[in-house]
C-alpha cells in the first residue's frame, strides 16, 4: 500500500491546487444560499472524484493490475504513458497561451452564472469539474491506475483511493472552512484568494501538468520497457 499511496500522493496534489474549482468554491460561497451551496460543492467534488477513480478500479479488477506479482499489467504502462503524454501537450499549450500579464487573465464565461444556480445545480456542477473535466479527470484516472497496479487487496485499494480523494479536496476544504469559521468577515480573504487563483491559474496548471506529464511518461515507459 505504501508505494501506491507514494505514486499518488503527487496527483492528488495536483489535483488539489487546482486554480479553478477552488476559484469555482469562493464564487459559490458569495451566492445568497453561501452555506448550503458551498456544503454541497464539496460534496459534489469528493463524489465525483470517487466515483472516477472507483471506476478505474471497478474496470481493472483485481486479475487486471499485475501480469505477475511485482509487475504492473502491461496495460497500465500503455495507459500512462498516454497520460503523460497528453499532460504534456496540455501543459505546453496552456504555457503558450498563458496571459503575458496575469493581471490580464480571464476567467471562464461560465463562472458568471454561479450566482444563478440551483442547489442541485451548483452539486452538479461539482461533480462535473472533479469527474468530467479535461484538467482533472486525466489525474484522477492516473491515480486509479496506480492504485490498481500495485496489486492491493480490495479494502487497501479502496482506503488508497479515499486518502487521494482527501488530500485531492483539500484546496476546496480550505476555503469552506474559512467561510463557515469566519462567516461575512472571511470574505475578503477569500475574494484575495480568488483574485491570486485568477492571475496565476494558467501558469500554474501548466507546470503542473507538465512536471506530473513527465513522471507518468516515465512511469509507463519503465513498465512497458521492464
Amino acid at each position: 500500500m505504501g508505494q501506491a499511496l507514494g505514486d499518488v500522493l503527487g496527483l492528488a496534489a495536483a489535483v488539489a491546487v487546482s486554480p479553478l474549482p477552488i476559484i469555482a468554491m469562493i464564487l459559490v460561497l458569495a451566492t445568497p444560499r453561501g452555506r448550503l451551496n458551498g456544503v454541497l460543492f464539496a460534496v459534489g467534488w469528493i463524489l465525483g472524484l470517487c466515483v472516477l477513480g472507483g471506476a478505474v478500479l471497478a474496470i481493472v479488477g483485481p486479475e487486471g493490475s499485475s501480469s505477475t506479482r511485482s509487475q504492473p499489467a502491461t496495460w497500465v504502462g500503455g495507459l500512462k504513458l498516454a497520460l503523460g503524454v497528453l499532460l504534456v501537450l496540455f501543459g505546453l499549450r496552456l504555457w503558450r497561451r498563458r496571459p503575458s500579464d496575469a493581471s490580464q487573465a480571464r476567467l471562464p464565461k461560465w463562472m458568471a452564472t454561479i450566482d444563478r444556480l440551483t442547489p442541485s445545480k451548483v452539486f452538479g456542477l461539482a461533480v462535473a469539474l472533479a469527474a468530467l473535466n479535461a484538467k482533472n479527470a486525466p489525474l484522477t484516472i492516473a491515480a486509479g491506475a496506480s492504485i490498481a497496479s500495485a496489486g492491493l487487496p480490495v479494502g487497501q485499494q479502496i482506503a488508497s483511493l479515499a486518502i487521494f480523494v482527501l488530500i485531492g479536496s483539500l484546496g476546496l476544504l480550505a476555503p469552506l472552512g474559512v467561510f463557515l469559521i469566519g462567516g461575512d468577515r472571511a470574505r475578503t480573504t477569500l475574494g484575495g484568494w480568488r483574485d491570486r487563483a485568477a492571475r496565476h491559474n494558467v501558469a500554474v496548471m501548466a507546470v503542473l501538468f507538465f512536471v506530473i506529464g513527465l513522471k507518468l511518461l516515465g512511469d509507463g515507459i519503465s513498465i512497458l520497457t521492464s
